[in-house]
């Protein structure tokens, strides 16, 4: 048994018990509902993952019905989210789900990590929230607790660490509240000890068993690896309007945004010149050009900084384009309910949608 973390789990059951967030998942947590929501969550803001939670599980309410699921479909409820290989794996899982367990996920954690897109931290908060096994779900959070309760200087980067606790974890689970204790921890480091220099110890229900908040290095932890520097990648988008529709194009079916539709671009910063130049080899030709606002979208390892152009075009019909420009011409309703387009592209679809 391990003495220092038994000591927490009383203290925060009861903190738990009176102050758990209202979240729409933790309503009738199936263990359909706990997967989704936590494959929504990973990388992204609670608030944020909140409406499409909802509409998702709505529309898609059961593996069953996620596994039948059209790609338009699944692609359009989740866009916005980010990190679309989410979805994809979603939908792989759920149809390994039905073939293979009639449907139902499986209990074990050993199970729940042979489907697509389930780690370690997934399979854990679905075994233990829907299943209450005692299955430890260790994220970042989670980490951050444990490595300031225990004065731990172990870079939580390493998967030994992270596993570590896992193990040790595993040791101190309450019988019948497996899953209360696993979102006690994920619901600690998320509202009370937060990161860097902000921790709220003055609210913590284990701040007299931190070892940490003892010794007052509670902002020096955890320890992180540095971060790697971001790559600056410049692209020229082009918002091309023929009356009342706009050129998208599909992107490739590997890589980023794999499979998703965008507004025509191309790598680097374009001069009004060189974009004329550019829409000549699609075959539009353009009546009216003119720039729009700079934008930057960031993903975890780039960023795209973007020069917009809006370009009116003569016609929808392509003037000597090559047979695989692969152009098609969508209206309003189109854009809204059939393509996907990502976040990185919202700031041109504004721009297309305020136009009367």
């Amino acid at each position: 048994m391990d003495h220092q973390l038994q000591k927490i789990v009383q203290p925060l059951l009861s903190w738990y018990d009176a102050n758990a967030r209202v979240l729409p998942w933790r309503d009738n947590p199936t263990p359909y509902r706990v997967w989704v929501s936590e494959i929504m969550l990973q990388q992204t803001r609670v608030e944020a993952v909140k409406p499409y939670f909802e509409r998702f599980t709505s529309e898609l309410p059961t593996v069953a019905a996620l596994a039948a699921a059209p790609e338009e479909q699944l692609m359009k409820l989740w866009e916005g989210l980010g990190y679309y290989s989410r979805a994809r794996n979603l939908q792989k899982a759920a149809r390994a789900v039905v073939e293979q367990y009639g449907g139902v996920l499986p209990e074990q954690p050993e199970e729940l990590l042979l489907l697509p897109g389930i780690g370690e931290y997934t399979a854990g908060a679905v075994a233990s929230i829907a299943y209450g096994k005692p299955a430890p779900a260790v994220d970042g959070n989670v980490l951050r607790v444990l490595s300031r309760v225990t004065a731990s200087r172990e870079p939580i980067g390493d998967l030994a660490v992270k596993r570590g606790f896992a193990d040790r974890l595993r040791e101190i689970y309450p019988a019948g509240r497996a899953g209360a204790f696993t979102q006690s921890l994920m619901e600690l480091g998320a509202i009370v000890c937060v990161p860097n220099a902000a921790p709220k110890c003055e609210e913590c229900p284990l701040s007299a068993l931190c070892a940490a908040h003892a010794q007052g290095i509670e902002p020096e932890l955890p320890v992180k690896a540095e971060k790697k520097k971001r790559t600056v990648e410049e692209k020229t988008v082009f918002l091309i309007l023929c009356g009342e529709k706009a050129a998208l194009r599909k992107r490739p079916e590997m890589g980023l945004l794999a499979g998703l539709w965008e507004f025509p671009n191309t790598p680097g910063r374009l001069s009004p010149q060189q974009a004329a130049d550019w829409l000549k080899t699609l075959g539009v030709s353009p009546v009216k050009t003119e720039r729009l606002p700079a934008s930057k979208h960031i993903f975890t390892h780039r960023e795209w900084h973007m020069t917009n152009y809006l370009v009116t075009a003569e016609s929808t019909a392509l003037d000597g384009a090559s047979p695989d420009s692969g152009l098609v011409w969508a209206d309003r309703e189109e854009l809204a309910q059939t393509y996907t387009l990502p976040t990185a592209f919202q700031g041109c679809l504004r721009q297309f949608l305020s136009r009367s």
